[in-house]
């Protein structure tokens, strides 16, 4: 819904806001997570 703001509707910048989780969702990786040290994959334990 947030993307289409993008092309429909009023162009507000967070129209842009939807492209984040877009892009996240595709690349598998989260930058704000690695920034901030998160994992939410268990690590196996050896």
């Amino acid at each position: 819904m947030l993307i289409a703001l993008v092309f429909f509707g009023p162009k507000t910048p967070w129209g842009w806001v939807g492209i984040v989780p877009l892009v996240t969702g595709l690349a598998g990786f989260c930058p704000a997570y690695a920034l901030f040290g998160i994992r939410t994959c268990k690590l196996p334990k050896p």
